[in-house]
Formats: structure tokens, C-alpha cells, sequence
């Protein structure tokens, strides 16, 4: 097993960063780093969690594995434990929307096919830009959505429920942030996380259109650029 950075390595990178020897200097960054760290212990956890309940594992496995008891691994990684906080506005308007899409479709769930949906209703959001750039409209995306088989029906509450795939969204939106040193998830992570899960049907029809995920992702560093540079 690959030991993991000791406290004095963390010490020396926060030190490097600081780039200066006053104490509150070295703090701030301290501070921002162990954050960081805990960003993705979470991330980390959350994902294997995640496989681990798509491989069939009952929670009463995962939380012997974690060391923990059900409860607690229940409730700190189902869906309503899931970290909005770190949502932006146009990301938490992206997931409530995608409930929409789905009531528009006659769909009694939310999908990854619906968040999918979601992301055109904001033109100036970033992930809008990159679906325009790469010439998708959500017409085209709606109509290869439509040639899956997936189940119909009409709420029987306005509760609709967003499936295991479509809430490991977040958790994978959040993983994609702090790939790219980002400490807040916005609709381009969202757009990004769509092609984490290749089984789900986002990811088949965003490869259907032609969306390849390094394509969006070096697409989304260039309008960031862009934005710096303004």
C-alpha cells in the first residue's frame, strides 16, 4: 500500500505554498489545504461506496468495511447526504430542472438522461456553451434519449425520485471540481461527471452525439481561460 503523505510532508508543501515565514500566512494555506484533503477523503470514500452498492453489497458490508455502523454509513452516503452546499446557483437550478425534463417526459424518476436535459435551459451556463460549441442542440439530445427503452408513468407525488445513477452525479461532480483545483461545483462538473458512469444513459447518448469527455474538459479550461484573462 502506498503510504500516504506524512505531516511533515504536509507541513513542507503548506510552507512552499505560503511562500512566506509569517505564521498567519502559513495558516490561511493550512487551513485551505486540510479542507482540501477532507474534499477528498470525501470524494474518495464516496466513490468506492458508490461501486461497492452497484456490485450489490448491502450496507451492512460497506459499513463493516468502513469500520462504522449501518446507520452511520447510510446516512452519511446516500443521496440526501450528499453535499449541495458546494452546488453554484446555476448547478442547484440544473438539478431542479432536470426534474422538470422528466416531468415533461411522462418519467415518474429523474435520470441521468433528464440532467442531461437540464443542461440546455441555461444558455449561458458553462456546460450550455460547451454542448453549443460541439454543435448539440437539446433537441438532438432529447431525440436520442427517446430511442432508449425507459419506463414511463406519471407521478403518483410531487416527490420524484432521482435514481442511484443520476444522484452519484454529485459526488461525481464534486470528484471533477477538485480535479481541476476548483472549490465550488458548477453545471460544466455536472456535465463532466455525465460521462463517469459509460452504463448510464447520458454517457450513451452524449458518445452518440460525439461528445468525448477530454474534448469538453479541455473545452471548459479554455472558457475559464477566457474568463481569467477578461
Amino acid at each position: 500500500m502506498t503510504p500516504p503523505p506524512t505531516l511533515q510532508d504536509l507541513i513542507t508543501t503548506v510552507q512552499t505554498d505560503a511562500a512566506s515565514d509569517e505564521a498567519l500566512a502559513q495558516l490561511s494555506v493550512a487551513a485551505t489545504t486540510a479542507a482540501e484533503l477532507e474534499d477528498v477523503s470525501d470524494s474518495l470514500l464516496s466513490h468506492f461506496v458508490d461501486r461497492c452498492r452497484k456490485a450489490g453489497h448491502s450496507w451492512t458490508e460497506i459499513s463493516a468495511a468502513l469500520g462504522v455502523s449501518k446507520q452511520a454509513a447510510h446516512k452519511r452516503f446516500t443521496p440526501g447526504a450528499l453535499q449541495l452546499d458546494r452546488l453554484t446557483d446555476r448547478a442547484r437550478n440544473l438539478l431542479e430542472n432536470s426534474v422538470a425534463q422528466a416531468g415533461r417526459l411522462g418519467h415518474n424518476y429523474v435520470g441521468t438522461e433528464h440532467v442531461l436535459l437540464a443542461l440546455f435551459a441555461d444558455p449561458e451556463s458553462l456546460a450550455a456553451r460547451v454542448l453549443a460549441d460541439a454543435g448539440v442542440t437539446q433537441e438532438m439530445a432529447e431525440a436520442e434519449i427517446l430511442k432508449h427503452e425507459l419506463p414511463g408513468g406519471i407521478p403518483h407525488s410531487n416527490v420524484v425520485p432521482f435514481t442511484p445513477r443520476a444522484a452519484a452525479l454529485v459526488t461525481g461532480a464534486i470528484s471533477e471540481a477538485l480535479q481541476m483545483g476548483h472549490n465550488y461545483v458548477g453545471t460544466e462538473h455536472i456535465l463532466l461527471a455525465l460521462f463517469l458512469d459509460s452504463d448510464a444513459v447520458a454517457a450513451n447518448v452524449l458518445a452518440a452525439l460525439g461528445i468525448e469527455r477530454d474534448a469538453a474538459w479541455a473545452k471548459i479550461v479554455e472558457i475559464l481561460s477566457g474568463f481569467k484573462k477578461a
